[in-house]
């Protein structure tokens, strides 16, 4: 794509404005590094589309490319062109939280998505012990109802299949209500009052959840209509 102008906004729309490719950008600055990872956070991506976007970036110098020692498969690492993109990703996102997000579909409260960012909100020094298990069950789901969050020491995972471990906190709800708990819109506390949340566990883990699991870093910012 190309719009032959040398104005830089031009320029940089040239590497950055294909279709997926800031969502891209965005999961590797957040610690994708595998191929496998970067589709997780881009559900609907075909994997075609996905190795042509990853080939361009590293055409353009945005991430390196290294091949898995003694595996199969590729890991891709942000360039420090890449990394400079970091505050523009968080402008982006602060815009589309205070002008984008009015009458979200349900089609767009992707659970898959939704785990990922859990996982990487888990802020395990404010847990209790080596291990932690945490259970999501989602009512409005017919098919991967049931997510885990396992912390083994420095170690978070997710999973959708029993790690056959014992459970310490369960949380029972539906997908948009943890959405709209994660990016600030409501709070624990009030849906459980609602009774679209139910939190069962170990009482130290379930009075502190915000301690040990962060909201959205935009869970601050209001939409526009109620600024």
């Amino acid at each position: 794509m190309e719009y032959g102008q040398f104005c830089p906004i031009a320029k940089a729309t040239e590497v950055l404005g294909e279709k997926w490719t800031i969502l891209i950008v965005r999961e590797i600055l957040m610690g994708g590094t595998r191929f496998n990872m970067l589709q997780r956070g881009l559900s609907l991506i075909s994997p075609t589309m996905l190795s042509k976007r990853l080939d361009s970036l590293e055409e353009a110098g945005l991430i390196l490319k290294r091949k898995i020692p003694n595996q199969k498969g590729y890991e891709y690492f942000p360039t420090k062109s890449c990394e400079e993109l970091l505050p523009i990703i968080k402008t982006l996102g602060d815009w589309g939280m205070r002008w984008a997000r009015e009458n979200l579909p349900d089609k767009d409260c992707d659970v898959e998505l939704l785990m990922l960012y859990l996982k990487r909100s888990i802020n395990i020094d404010n847990l209790i012990g080596n291990q932690t298990v945490i259970r999501f069950k989602f009512t409005n789901l017919t098919e991967h109802a049931t997510w885990w969050i396992t912390v083994e020491g420095e170690e978070v995972d997710i999973c959708d299949t029993d790690p056959g471990k014992d459970i310490d906190i369960y949380f029972t709800t539906d997908v948009r209500t943890m959405v709209k708990i994660w990016m600030g819109d409501t709070t624990y506390k009030r849906e459980m009052k609602n009774d679209t949340l139910k939190v069962v566990g170990h009482t130290a883990l379930v009075n502190t959840i915000s301690s040990w699991m962060a909201d959205s870093m935009y869970a601050d910012l209001q939409p526009a209509s109620e600024i």
